[in-house]
């Protein structure tokens, strides 16, 4: 070839080298979200392995760390990889090869499309966006939630766009995100028309399908209706020479009942009065205490976990048949014909069956209403518990106590939750079980119920099958949230200051927050990245540095923040199955095949500080049920009289002090003129005043409006 020849050639050359490097030189010039070998957005089905034995036909794979230096992780991850998919309320990453302008992140920009249930497509289309966003520079990783609780058993395509911007203000760069040959690729291709304008604007996408989360206590509940239960014995008492006796007393014969509570395994016993002056808050309201037995199935083993089954194919089964121990009290008004209408009440965290539910059974009597109460799993103190019965007339009746606390821990004592919670190497599971297995025992009671209770033994019902309703405070409101979503058989229900998830209560408020530096003190390795402070001077403080809902992108630069927020997350995944938020939506606006929608209101207080306000709207939300939702203004309250407990957490039984007593009776009287008509009637618990927001006004309070 001549060189005249040989000089076009080099010329072309010189101009198509550029011309060929130049996507690859764009695309390293650009920011893109990463899809490699390490790092690609969390959550994704490519961490999940076929099975159709789940309803969502597939089972979490996650692989593990190095269990020799994260021992803990890989305990965690034995048990999210029984799971049939990921939470609910995600935590969702996604890792980008630059840095972003966090400003540009919102629901417009990155947000979920609802590709169905699994089964029957119900939901699909459906598009959620995202809250809580959090930017993390070290790691160039975008952190968030979905916008609201996912539906369960459902997949969804996470899709980011170009309105994204980098640092410099540049779209984004598409990836490779379609490329491949797996599933997961197949499936995002198959799902990408389903994003805005037909994905034209994409540059990245996975896939993910969510948890089962209320499928267990459906199954679980549809046994305990098929069975046929054994009477209630009420012949609990033993009296003097060891007499059996019937455990129903007459309020105007009961001079006082000592609780003697187990708390050390020797036995040990520590003794008390149970609060009997409470039942005259309406006077000679409440004409008999009463105690009975009943048999439930115990679907916990001995570590507090329910084992895992398959949600489509698998049916949880029994473990053993304890029994358990209720108190009941019955109006003093003649007894209906049919029996008098009973409201099962739920005691909170730490309490048990002999402190709350006492503070409203007077008012509930002098509306007509039984009051039903259990000991929640793990609280009451030890099963050797017991009461003794004194009698004005000099008599003394014992009564076992219906203690439901162990010595987990193996140190001699029985504190007040012990039991409550999943014991190692399952501590992700924390009160998950035990919150499910108390309301396997309520709808287990409300089958009693519904068989006939004859607390006096004359032959006739007690309490009416077709009137029982549910109240609960706090712990309570928040498993008697789920059992509303699940037992068809309860007509009305009011969860007092309920929240969830637990996770998230016990991050955000000021009275549970230690026990979450606890769990990261414990991990190996440890977790907490911060000193101690004036507030927190054990070594417990830590910064997850997580938003609360609708604030603007956050910024990290806090070390370590990050992977505690991935453990926290973890943690709720693991325990979506035991939040309410799971269940809200099952009482009104999506009820179980069989089940009528229910009449409930939700009593919340502002500024509450043990469960905070944003774990009580995100149980509203969850359920559609901002219209059933009364308010109570504890700044209000405060500002008029400030000897007002600044939390108001216990508004609904604090009938001790004269400050709070008549908002106390008053908020029971919603509750009762509520059960009393059915559910049909819901009166303003202070007569129009300032009060109660009788339902709430304005937007839903997502801060935590803590009084200094």
């Amino acid at each position: 070839m001549t060189e005249i020849c040989k000089r076009p050639m080099r010329l072309a050359l010189t101009l198509a080298v550029p011309l060929m490097l130049w996507p690859a030189l764009a695309q390293a010039d650009g920011v893109a979200v990463r899809h490699d070998a390490t790092a690609s957005p969390f959550p994704s089905n490519r961490y999940t392995v076929p099975d159709f034995g789940n309803a969502t036909l597939r089972r979490v794979n996650l692989p593990k760390p190095d269990c020799a230096a994260r021992p803990s992780d890989c305990a965690d991850i034995d048990v999210i990889n029984t799971l049939d998919g990921f939470s609910t309320q995600p935590r969702i990453t996604v890792p980008f090869t630059g840095d972003i302008d966090p400003a540009s992140v919102d629901s417009e920009s990155i947000y979920l499309v609802n590709l169905g249930d699994v089964l029957t497509l119900r939901g699909f289309g459906q598009k959620v966006g995202i809250n809580q966003v959090v930017w993390d520079p070290a790691t160039k990783t975008l952190a968030f939630e979905s916008d609201e609780l996912l539906q369960e058993r459902s997949r969804y395509l996470l899709v980011v766009t170009n309105a994204v911007r980098d640092a410099k203000g540049k779209k984004l760069k598409s990836t490779d995100f379609q490329k491949g040959r797996d599933e997961h690729a197949r499936d995002v291709r198959d799902a990408l028309p389903m994003a805005r304008g037909g994905g034209r604007n994409v540059v990245a996408a996975s896939l993910f399908t969510t948890q089962s989360a209320t499928g267990d206590l459906l199954k679980i509940q549809r046994r305990i209706k098929s069975s046929t239960p054994a009477p209630v014995d009420f012949m609990l008492g033993t009296g003097a020479n060891g007499a059996s006796v019937r455990s129903v007393f007459p309020v105007s014969g009961i001079a006082g009942i000592q609780f003697n509570r187990q708390t050390g395994s020797g036995p040990v016993f520590t003794p008390g009065f149970l609060p009997t002056p409470a039942l005259q808050v309406v006077q000679n309201a409440v004409g008999q205490v009463a105690y009975g037995r009943y048999t439930a199935p115990e679907y916990q083993n001995a570590a507090k976990v329910i084992p895992a089954t398959d949600t489509l194919t698998g049916q949880p089964r029994p473990l053993s048949s304890p029994q358990l121990v209720f108190q009941l009290f019955l109006p003093a008004t003649p007894k209906p014909a049919g029996g008098w209408p009973v409201a099962i009440f739920g005691h909170g965290f730490t309490d048990s069956m002999y402190g709350a539910p006492w503070t409203v059974a007077s008012v509930f009597a002098s509306q007509g209403i039984a009051t039903l109460s259990i000991n929640v799993v793990g609280h009451g103190g030890g099963v050797q518990g017991f009461l003794n019965v004194l009698g004005t007339n000099g008599s003394a009746v014992q009564v076992p106590a219906g203690g439901r606390g162990i010595d987990q821990d193996g140190n001699g004592a029985i504190d007040s939750t012990e039991g409550v919670n999943a014991a190692a190497p399952y501590t992700i599971v924390g009160s998950r079980d035990g919150l499910r297995q108390t309301v396997i025992d309520l709808m287990q009671l409300v089958r009693q119920i519904e068989a006939g209770v004859d607390a006096d033994g004359d032959g006739a019902r007690d309490l009416d099958p077709n009137r029982i309703y549910y109240a609960g405070q706090s712990f309570g409101g928040i498993y008697g949230t789920m059992l509303l979503g699940v037992e068809r058989n309860i007509k009305a229900g009011v969860p007092n200051v309920p929240g969830g998830s637990i996770t998230e209560i016990a991050r955000i408020s000021p009275s549970f927050r230690i026990l979450t530096g606890l769990s990261l003190a414990t991990r190996q390795p440890v977790l907490l990245n911060l000193p101690p402070t004036p507030e927190l001077p054990v070594p417990l403080n830590f910064n997850e540095n997580v938003p609360l809902r609708d604030l603007p992108p956050v910024v990290n630069k806090v070390p370590g923040a990050m992977a505690i927020a991935e453990l926290l997350d973890r943690n709720e995944w693991v325990q979506q199955p035991g939040n309410p938020v799971s269940y809200a939506s099952l009482i009104r606006q999506n009820p179980p095949a069989g089940h009528a929608a229910k009449p409930v209101i939700v009593q919340v207080a502002k500024g509450d500080a043990t469960v905070p306000n944003p774990t009580s709207t995100a149980i509203v939300r969850a359920g559609g049920l901002k219209d059933r939702v009364t308010y109570y203004r504890n700044d209000l309250a405060f500002a008029a009289n400030n000897a007002i407990p600044k939390n108001p957490h216990t508004f609904l039984t604090n009938i001790g002090a004269a400050a709070t007593a008549a908002i106390a009776v008053g908020a029971q009287s919603q509750i009762a003129a509520f059960f009393a008509s059915n559910g049909a009637l819901v009166i303003d618990p202070d007569g129009g005043g300032p009060l109660f927001e009788v339902p709430i006004q304005g937007e839903l309070p997502e801060g935590l409006n803590f009084i200094p």
